[in-house]
Protein backbone atom coordinates (compact mmCIF):
# COMPACT_ATOMS: atom_id res chain seq x y z
CA UNK A 1 0.00 0.00 0.00
CA UNK A 2 1.23 3.27 -1.19
CA UNK A 3 1.46 6.17 1.93
CA UNK A 4 0.79 9.31 0.76
CA UNK A 5 3.48 12.31 2.15
CA UNK A 6 3.57 15.64 0.48
CA UNK A 7 5.15 17.27 3.11
CA UNK A 8 8.41 17.32 0.56
CA UNK A 9 6.90 19.20 -1.98
CA UNK A 10 7.19 22.27 0.11
CA UNK A 11 10.86 21.57 0.18
CA UNK A 12 11.14 20.97 -3.59
CA UNK A 13 12.77 23.36 -6.00
CA UNK A 14 11.68 23.54 -9.48
CA UNK A 15 15.14 22.15 -10.43
CA UNK A 16 13.97 18.95 -8.17
CA UNK A 17 10.35 18.20 -10.30
CA UNK A 18 12.47 19.21 -13.40
CA UNK A 19 14.42 16.00 -12.59
CA UNK A 20 11.52 14.15 -11.84
CA UNK A 21 10.24 14.68 -14.83
CA UNK A 22 12.85 13.60 -16.88
CA UNK A 23 12.49 10.13 -15.46
CA UNK A 24 9.04 9.64 -15.98
CA UNK A 25 9.66 10.93 -19.61
CA UNK A 26 12.77 8.06 -19.84
CA UNK A 27 10.81 5.61 -18.37
CA UNK A 28 8.23 5.82 -21.37
CA UNK A 29 10.60 3.39 -23.37
CA UNK A 30 12.52 2.55 -20.42
CA UNK A 31 12.53 0.36 -17.10
CA UNK A 32 14.99 1.94 -15.72
CA UNK A 33 16.04 5.26 -16.71
CA UNK A 34 19.83 5.68 -16.54
CA UNK A 35 21.86 9.02 -15.54
CA UNK A 36 23.13 9.92 -18.41
CA UNK A 37 19.50 10.06 -19.91
CA UNK A 38 18.00 11.42 -17.26
CA UNK A 39 21.09 14.51 -17.40
CA UNK A 40 19.83 15.01 -21.56
CA UNK A 41 16.44 14.94 -20.57
CA UNK A 42 16.63 17.66 -17.72
CA UNK A 43 19.42 19.03 -19.22
CA UNK A 44 21.13 20.58 -16.52
CA UNK A 45 24.80 20.19 -14.87
CA UNK A 46 25.98 16.67 -14.39
CA UNK A 47 27.14 17.73 -10.71
CA UNK A 48 23.62 19.21 -9.79
CA UNK A 49 21.90 15.90 -11.42
CA UNK A 50 23.70 13.68 -8.92
CA UNK A 51 22.40 16.07 -5.86
CA UNK A 52 19.75 16.09 -6.68
CA UNK A 53 18.91 12.29 -7.42
CA UNK A 54 19.98 11.95 -4.17
CA UNK A 55 17.29 14.06 -2.62
CA UNK A 56 14.56 12.50 -4.64
CA UNK A 57 15.84 8.84 -3.37
CA UNK A 58 15.61 9.90 0.31
CA UNK A 59 11.98 11.59 -0.29
CA UNK A 60 11.45 7.64 -1.69
CA UNK A 61 9.99 9.61 -5.31
CA UNK A 62 12.60 7.56 -7.44
CA UNK A 63 14.10 3.88 -6.82
CA UNK A 64 17.77 2.72 -7.43
CA UNK A 65 17.50 -0.57 -9.26
CA UNK A 66 20.35 -2.60 -10.45
CA UNK A 67 18.98 -5.69 -10.93
CA UNK A 68 19.46 -5.36 -15.22
CA UNK A 69 21.37 -2.03 -15.21
CA UNK A 70 22.03 0.78 -13.38
CA UNK A 71 18.90 3.18 -13.72
CA UNK A 72 16.33 4.80 -11.43
CA UNK A 73 12.47 4.56 -11.94
CA UNK A 74 9.33 6.62 -11.09
CA UNK A 75 8.02 5.27 -7.90
CA UNK A 76 3.60 5.73 -6.79
CA UNK A 77 4.96 8.09 -4.02
CA UNK A 78 6.82 10.32 -7.33
CA UNK A 79 4.06 10.33 -9.25
CA UNK A 80 1.45 11.52 -6.89
CA UNK A 81 4.01 14.38 -6.26
CA UNK A 82 4.22 15.49 -10.00
CA UNK A 83 0.28 15.30 -10.15
CA UNK A 84 -0.10 17.06 -6.98
CA UNK A 85 1.89 19.34 -8.03
CA UNK A 86 -0.06 20.34 -11.42
CA UNK A 87 -3.43 20.63 -9.67
CA UNK A 88 -1.22 23.07 -7.05
CA UNK A 89 -0.47 25.36 -10.05
CA UNK A 90 -3.70 24.94 -11.92
CA UNK A 91 -5.43 26.34 -8.54
CA UNK A 92 -7.70 23.37 -7.54
CA UNK A 93 -5.92 22.46 -4.69
CA UNK A 94 -4.15 24.18 -1.77
CA UNK A 95 -3.88 21.60 0.82
CA UNK A 96 -4.28 17.46 1.09
CA UNK A 97 -6.32 15.98 4.18
CA UNK A 98 -6.74 12.54 4.89
CA UNK A 99 -7.62 9.04 3.33
CA UNK A 100 -11.61 8.75 3.18
CA UNK A 101 -11.71 5.71 1.05
CA UNK A 102 -10.27 2.70 -0.27
CA UNK A 103 -11.03 0.32 -3.06
CA UNK A 104 -9.24 -2.39 -5.15
CA UNK A 105 -7.94 0.38 -8.03
CA UNK A 106 -7.77 3.25 -5.89
CA UNK A 107 -7.72 5.56 -3.08
CA UNK A 108 -9.59 8.34 -2.20
CA UNK A 109 -8.37 11.75 -0.37
CA UNK A 110 -10.20 14.80 1.03
CA UNK A 111 -8.22 18.17 -0.15
CA UNK A 112 -8.97 21.87 0.06
CA UNK A 113 -8.98 24.32 -2.77
CA UNK A 114 -7.68 28.19 -2.74
CA UNK A 115 -11.34 29.19 -1.99
CA UNK A 116 -11.48 27.02 1.38
CA UNK A 117 -14.00 24.27 -0.20
CA UNK A 118 -13.41 20.39 0.33
CA UNK A 119 -13.27 18.37 -2.99
CA UNK A 120 -12.12 15.36 -3.63
CA UNK A 121 -8.92 13.65 -5.01
CA UNK A 122 -9.10 9.95 -6.67
CA UNK A 123 -6.09 8.26 -7.00
CA UNK A 124 -6.02 5.37 -9.35
CA UNK A 125 -3.45 3.07 -8.11
CA UNK A 126 -3.31 -0.25 -10.62
CA UNK A 127 -0.67 -2.84 -10.04
CA UNK A 128 -2.03 -4.30 -6.11
CA UNK A 129 -1.91 -7.71 -5.56
CA UNK A 130 -5.90 -8.17 -4.94
CA UNK A 131 -6.49 -6.88 -8.48
CA UNK A 132 -3.49 -7.76 -11.03
CA UNK A 133 -5.89 -9.10 -13.90
CA UNK A 134 -6.38 -5.64 -14.62
CA UNK A 135 -4.64 -6.39 -17.76
CA UNK A 136 -7.34 -8.87 -18.63
CA UNK A 137 -10.35 -7.54 -17.03
CA UNK A 138 -9.85 -4.01 -18.93
CA UNK A 139 -9.13 -2.98 -22.23
CA UNK A 140 -6.86 -0.02 -20.85
CA UNK A 141 -4.37 -1.20 -23.34
CA UNK A 142 -6.23 -1.94 -26.79
CA UNK A 143 -3.46 -3.90 -28.58
CA UNK A 144 -0.83 -2.38 -27.48
CA UNK A 145 2.51 -3.89 -24.94
CA UNK A 146 2.41 -3.77 -21.52
CA UNK A 147 3.11 -0.45 -19.64
CA UNK A 148 4.18 -0.38 -16.34
CA UNK A 149 1.30 0.14 -13.70
CA UNK A 150 1.69 4.27 -13.80
CA UNK A 151 0.60 4.19 -17.39
CA UNK A 152 -1.72 2.05 -16.41
CA UNK A 153 -3.30 3.81 -13.28
CA UNK A 154 -2.85 6.71 -15.58
CA UNK A 155 -5.23 5.55 -18.14
CA UNK A 156 -7.93 4.51 -15.56
CA UNK A 157 -8.14 8.14 -14.64
CA UNK A 158 -8.29 9.59 -17.90
CA UNK A 159 -11.22 6.98 -18.83
CA UNK A 160 -12.81 7.47 -15.29
CA UNK A 161 -12.61 11.82 -15.92
CA UNK A 162 -14.13 11.52 -19.24
CA UNK A 163 -17.22 8.99 -18.69
CA UNK A 164 -17.81 11.69 -15.42
CA UNK A 165 -18.01 14.53 -17.46
CA UNK A 166 -19.91 13.01 -20.46
CA UNK A 167 -22.43 11.58 -17.47
CA UNK A 168 -22.16 14.72 -15.73
CA UNK A 169 -22.99 17.10 -19.02
CA UNK A 170 -26.33 14.47 -19.77
CA UNK A 171 -27.52 15.74 -16.38
CA UNK A 172 -26.59 12.34 -14.37
CA UNK A 173 -26.53 12.64 -10.79
CA UNK A 174 -22.42 11.97 -10.61
CA UNK A 175 -20.15 14.15 -8.90
CA UNK A 176 -18.92 17.62 -10.42
CA UNK A 177 -15.82 16.56 -12.60
CA UNK A 178 -13.15 19.70 -12.03
CA UNK A 179 -9.96 18.23 -13.33
CA UNK A 180 -7.45 15.50 -13.83
CA UNK A 181 -3.61 14.60 -13.91
CA UNK A 182 -2.01 11.58 -14.41
CA UNK A 183 -3.77 9.01 -12.02
CA UNK A 184 -5.42 12.01 -10.06
CA UNK A 185 -8.98 13.12 -10.73
CA UNK A 186 -10.12 15.84 -8.69
CA UNK A 187 -14.16 15.95 -8.06
CA UNK A 188 -16.34 17.76 -6.25
CA UNK A 189 -17.48 15.89 -2.43
CA UNK A 190 -20.85 14.20 -2.55
CA UNK A 191 -23.48 14.27 0.40
CA UNK A 192 -24.03 11.72 2.16
CA UNK A 193 -22.99 7.61 2.13
CA UNK A 194 -22.43 4.72 0.40
CA UNK A 195 -25.70 2.57 0.43
CA UNK A 196 -23.61 -0.12 2.22
CA UNK A 197 -23.54 1.39 5.04
CA UNK A 198 -26.99 1.68 5.62
CA UNK A 199 -28.47 -0.32 9.05
CA UNK A 200 -30.93 -3.08 7.62
CA UNK A 201 -34.41 -1.90 6.80
CA UNK A 202 -33.26 1.88 7.46
CA UNK A 203 -34.72 3.10 4.35
CA UNK A 204 -38.22 4.10 4.83
CA UNK A 205 -39.36 4.20 1.25
CA UNK A 206 -37.18 1.28 -0.37
CA UNK A 207 -39.27 1.30 -3.36
CA UNK A 208 -38.65 4.75 -4.68
CA UNK A 209 -34.71 4.26 -3.72
CA UNK A 210 -35.36 0.92 -5.79
CA UNK A 211 -37.23 2.91 -8.89
CA UNK A 212 -34.53 5.28 -9.07
CA UNK A 213 -31.37 2.85 -9.31
CA UNK A 214 -33.20 1.08 -11.70
CA UNK A 215 -33.54 4.04 -13.69
CA UNK A 216 -30.53 5.11 -13.55
CA UNK A 217 -29.50 2.02 -15.12
CA UNK A 218 -32.16 1.79 -17.73
CA UNK A 219 -30.99 5.35 -18.71
CA UNK A 220 -27.40 4.41 -18.96
CA UNK A 221 -28.91 1.70 -21.29
CA UNK A 222 -30.46 4.44 -23.47
CA UNK A 223 -27.29 6.22 -23.91
CA UNK A 224 -25.48 3.22 -24.80
CA UNK A 225 -23.40 2.20 -21.76
CA UNK A 226 -23.46 -0.20 -19.01
CA UNK A 227 -22.16 0.44 -15.71
CA UNK A 228 -20.98 -3.11 -15.36
CA UNK A 229 -20.73 -2.22 -11.14
CA UNK A 230 -23.48 -0.98 -10.23
CA UNK A 231 -23.85 -2.33 -6.47
CA UNK A 232 -24.67 -0.81 -3.09
CA UNK A 233 -20.32 0.21 -2.73
CA UNK A 234 -20.70 2.36 -5.91
CA UNK A 235 -23.93 4.93 -4.87
CA UNK A 236 -24.26 7.14 -2.57
CA UNK A 237 -27.22 8.36 -0.87
CA UNK A 238 -28.32 11.47 1.04
CA UNK A 239 -31.76 12.73 2.37
CA UNK A 240 -32.51 16.05 0.73
CA UNK A 241 -33.40 18.58 2.81
CA UNK A 242 -35.72 21.07 0.78
CA UNK A 243 -37.86 17.83 -0.20
CA UNK A 244 -37.27 14.79 2.69
CA UNK A 245 -36.38 12.33 -0.15
CA UNK A 246 -33.69 9.75 -0.46
CA UNK A 247 -31.44 10.45 -3.73
CA UNK A 248 -28.95 8.40 -4.92
CA UNK A 249 -25.36 9.69 -7.01
CA UNK A 250 -23.48 7.32 -8.81
CA UNK A 251 -19.95 7.07 -8.91
CA UNK A 252 -17.01 4.67 -10.02
CA UNK A 253 -16.52 4.83 -13.44
CA UNK A 254 -13.71 3.65 -15.71
CA UNK A 255 -15.13 -0.02 -16.10
CA UNK A 256 -17.88 1.05 -17.94
CA UNK A 257 -18.57 -0.66 -21.73
CA UNK A 258 -20.73 -0.43 -24.47
CA UNK A 259 -24.17 -1.82 -25.25
CA UNK A 260 -22.45 -3.60 -28.65
CA UNK A 261 -19.80 -5.31 -26.25
CA UNK A 262 -20.24 -9.14 -26.49
CA UNK A 263 -20.79 -9.09 -22.65
CA UNK A 264 -23.20 -6.24 -22.60
CA UNK A 265 -26.47 -8.59 -21.91
CA UNK A 266 -24.26 -9.94 -19.01
CA UNK A 267 -23.54 -7.05 -17.34
CA UNK A 268 -26.57 -5.56 -17.57
CA UNK A 269 -28.24 -8.11 -15.91
CA UNK A 270 -25.46 -8.43 -12.93
CA UNK A 271 -25.64 -4.81 -12.54
CA UNK A 272 -30.13 -5.39 -12.01
CA UNK A 273 -29.07 -8.78 -9.86
CA UNK A 274 -26.91 -6.01 -7.69
CA UNK A 275 -29.71 -3.84 -6.82
CA UNK A 276 -32.65 -6.42 -6.30
CA UNK A 277 -30.07 -8.77 -4.15
CA UNK A 278 -29.55 -5.58 -1.80
CA UNK A 279 -33.09 -4.49 -1.20
CA UNK A 280 -34.04 -8.10 -1.09
CA UNK A 281 -31.54 -8.94 1.44
CA UNK A 282 -30.55 -5.79 3.36
CA UNK A 283 -33.48 -3.41 3.31
CA UNK A 284 -35.76 -6.29 3.66
CA UNK A 285 -38.03 -5.43 0.32
CA UNK A 286 -38.28 -7.94 -2.34
CA UNK A 287 -39.39 -5.58 -6.12
CA UNK A 288 -42.13 -7.34 -7.77
CA UNK A 289 -41.12 -9.24 -11.31
CA UNK A 290 -42.68 -6.43 -13.26
CA UNK A 291 -40.28 -3.73 -12.04
CA UNK A 292 -37.14 -5.56 -12.83
CA UNK A 293 -36.11 -4.53 -16.41
CA UNK A 294 -34.65 -6.66 -18.86
CA UNK A 295 -31.63 -6.12 -21.22
CA UNK A 296 -32.26 -3.97 -23.95
CA UNK A 297 -30.29 -1.68 -26.63
CA UNK A 298 -31.11 2.03 -26.88
CA UNK A 299 -32.16 4.40 -29.81
CA UNK A 300 -29.15 5.36 -32.08
CA UNK A 301 -29.94 9.00 -30.45
CA UNK A 302 -27.53 10.59 -27.99
CA UNK A 303 -25.37 7.92 -27.81
CA UNK A 304 -22.59 8.55 -25.10
CA UNK A 305 -20.71 4.98 -25.64
CA UNK A 306 -18.87 6.12 -29.66
CA UNK A 307 -17.98 9.84 -28.17
CA UNK A 308 -15.79 8.60 -25.09
CA UNK A 309 -15.01 5.18 -26.84
CA UNK A 310 -16.53 2.82 -24.38
CA UNK A 311 -15.30 -0.49 -25.02
CA UNK A 312 -17.37 -2.37 -27.25
CA UNK A 313 -17.93 -3.25 -30.81
CA UNK A 314 -18.58 -0.21 -32.55
CA UNK A 315 -20.57 -0.58 -36.44
CA UNK A 316 -16.52 -0.20 -38.11
CA UNK A 317 -15.95 -3.45 -35.45
CA UNK A 318 -19.02 -5.29 -36.23
CA UNK A 319 -17.76 -5.20 -40.30
CA UNK A 320 -14.25 -6.23 -39.35
CA UNK A 321 -15.61 -8.94 -37.20
CA UNK A 322 -17.67 -10.11 -40.30
CA UNK A 323 -14.90 -10.16 -42.63
CA UNK A 324 -12.74 -12.01 -40.51
CA UNK A 325 -15.40 -14.71 -39.99
CA UNK A 326 -15.60 -14.73 -44.42
CA UNK A 327 -11.86 -14.62 -44.53
CA UNK A 328 -11.92 -17.88 -42.17
CA UNK A 329 -14.42 -19.65 -43.90
CA UNK A 330 -12.82 -19.39 -47.09
CA UNK A 331 -9.14 -20.54 -45.62
CA UNK A 332 -11.03 -23.74 -44.33
CA UNK A 333 -12.61 -24.16 -47.36
CA UNK A 334 -16.16 -24.74 -46.06
CA UNK A 335 -17.98 -23.50 -49.22
CA UNK A 336 -21.57 -21.98 -48.48
CA UNK A 337 -24.05 -23.14 -46.51
CA UNK A 338 -26.99 -25.05 -48.17
CA UNK A 339 -29.95 -22.20 -48.59
CA UNK A 340 -27.83 -18.99 -49.20
CA UNK A 341 -30.43 -16.80 -48.65
CA UNK A 342 -29.14 -15.39 -45.02
CA UNK A 343 -33.19 -15.09 -43.97
CA UNK A 344 -33.40 -19.19 -44.21
CA UNK A 345 -31.80 -21.67 -41.55
CA UNK A 346 -29.04 -23.81 -42.74
CA UNK A 347 -28.63 -27.63 -41.82
CA UNK A 348 -25.14 -30.00 -40.64
CA UNK A 349 -23.98 -32.51 -42.23
CA UNK A 350 -26.64 -34.69 -40.06
CA UNK A 351 -28.96 -32.62 -41.58
CA UNK A 352 -29.15 -30.30 -36.91
CA UNK A 353 -30.85 -27.01 -38.25
CA UNK A 354 -28.29 -24.55 -36.79
CA UNK A 355 -28.96 -20.97 -36.52
CA UNK A 356 -26.26 -17.95 -36.92
CA UNK A 357 -24.87 -18.16 -33.19
CA UNK A 358 -24.08 -21.89 -33.91
CA UNK A 359 -22.82 -21.09 -37.24
CA UNK A 360 -20.24 -18.65 -35.65
CA UNK A 361 -19.54 -20.54 -33.10
CA UNK A 362 -19.13 -23.72 -35.39
CA UNK A 363 -16.77 -21.22 -37.63
CA UNK A 364 -14.58 -20.38 -34.96
CA UNK A 365 -13.82 -23.75 -33.96
CA UNK A 366 -12.67 -25.12 -37.32
CA UNK A 367 -10.97 -21.72 -37.47
CA UNK A 368 -8.49 -22.84 -33.95
CA UNK A 369 -8.60 -26.43 -35.72
CA UNK A 370 -7.07 -25.60 -38.85
CA UNK A 371 -4.58 -22.40 -37.41
CA UNK A 372 -3.78 -25.26 -34.84
CA UNK A 373 -2.62 -27.96 -37.42
CA UNK A 374 -0.80 -25.19 -39.58
CA UNK A 375 1.32 -23.99 -36.96
CA UNK A 376 2.08 -27.40 -35.56
CA UNK A 377 2.44 -26.25 -31.73
CA UNK A 378 3.59 -29.32 -30.01
CA UNK A 379 4.24 -29.86 -26.14
CA UNK A 380 7.71 -30.38 -26.56
CA UNK A 381 8.31 -27.28 -27.76
CA UNK A 382 6.44 -25.25 -25.54
CA UNK A 383 5.47 -27.79 -22.55
CA UNK A 384 2.64 -29.49 -21.50
CA UNK A 385 0.02 -32.02 -23.29
CA UNK A 386 -1.22 -31.49 -26.91
CA UNK A 387 -4.86 -30.23 -25.46
CA UNK A 388 -3.51 -27.88 -22.81
CA UNK A 389 -1.35 -25.99 -25.87
CA UNK A 390 -4.69 -26.14 -27.95
CA UNK A 391 -6.49 -24.44 -25.73
CA UNK A 392 -3.87 -21.48 -25.40
CA UNK A 393 -3.60 -21.29 -29.01
CA UNK A 394 -7.55 -21.11 -29.11
CA UNK A 395 -7.56 -17.84 -26.67
CA UNK A 396 -4.87 -16.45 -29.03
CA UNK A 397 -6.41 -16.72 -32.28
CA UNK A 398 -10.02 -15.89 -30.62
CA UNK A 399 -8.32 -12.92 -29.16
CA UNK A 400 -7.93 -11.35 -32.58
CA UNK A 401 -11.79 -11.31 -32.98
CA UNK A 402 -12.62 -9.94 -29.89
CA UNK A 403 -10.71 -6.74 -29.76
CA UNK A 404 -10.97 -5.12 -33.53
Amino acid sequence: MVKLDVSCIRHMSKDDFRVLTAVEMGMKNHDLVPVELITSIAQLRSGGINRIITTLHIYKLIAHDRSTYDGYRLTFAGYDVLALHVLFLRGHISAVGNKIGCGKESDIYIAQNSEGSSVVLKMHRLGRTCFRAVRQKRDYLKGRSKPNWLYLSRLSALKEFAFMKALYDKGYPTPTPIDHNRHIVCMSIVPGCPMYQLRSGSIDDPEEVFLECIDLIKRLANHGLIHCDFNEFNIMIHENPENSRNEVTLIDFPQMISVRHRNAKEMFERDVNCVVKFFTMKMKWEPPEELIPRFFVGSDTNRIDDDVRASGFTEEGYELGEEFLEQGMNDLEIGEVEGSDPESESEDKEGTILNDEDARKSIEKRAVRSAFEKNKIHSRKTGGSRNSQKKKFKGKVLRKGKDF
